[in-house]
């Protein structure tokens, strides 16, 4: 929602068989999107088609940045969601469309880099982050009801739905992170009292 994901946008999913890709892919079909996305196996990146992902990309043999602008012919995408940071950065500013947006929501690869800023200005890009756990409780609210009027209807008519891995009980909170931690997962690792 923050990043205006339009109907006939690009859309570059890093991540594409995490919890937030997998609905990220979901959300971005449902709204018109050609979606990309990252993922390092052959296996994660065919889940990623079958939920709807255009152009899978293993990040692990191929240079992301060449590849969309390849499938974009030449001109970049219009918007990127990116759980890496900073050691994606630069990559992902030179893999934006003119007035594209990089919405960063988390620091795998790191929080500290330099960038080349003649790469913002020419293209007008927009760098964004988020987090929801510093927000406060009436901003929270706004973003359950944005949710709740712009993704909850694609969920309530099956469009939309949640990928879930595996299920924990609390007491086994360390099992379930040493599997997320190990990246070998497809979707959400969820904790249950």
């Amino acid at each position: 929602m923050m990043s205006r994901l339009s109907a006939g946008e690009t859309f570059l999913v890093h991540g594409g068989s995490s919890g937030i890709g997998t609905f990220a892919i979901q959300i971005a079909k449902n709204k018109g999107a050609t979606v990309l996305v990252t993922a390092g196996s052959e296996e994660k990146l065919a889940f990623c088609k079958k939920l709807g992902a255009d152009v899978c990309i293993n990040y692990k043999r191929e240079d992301f940045v060449a590849r969309a602008k390849e499938e974009t012919g030449g001109k970049g995408v219009d918007v990127i969601l990116d759980c890496i940071g900073a050691s994606y950065l630069q990559r992902n500013l030179d893999s934006l469309n003119f007035d594209g947006r990089l919405f960063i929501i988390g620091f795998q690869g790191g929080a500290v880099t330099e960038i080349k800023l003649n790469t913002l200005l020419p293209k007008r890009l927009t760098v964004q982050g988020a987090a929801l756990r510093p927000r406060s409780t009436e901003n929270k609210a706004m973003v359950v009801s944005e949710v709740e009027k712009n993704v909850w209807p694609a969920v309530a008519a099956g469009k939309v739905k949640p990928i879930i891995y595996k299920s924990f009980p609390l007491s086994e909170a360390g099992e379930a992170h040493r599997l997320m931690e190990s990246s070998e997962h497809i979707g959400k690792i969820l904790l249950v009292p």
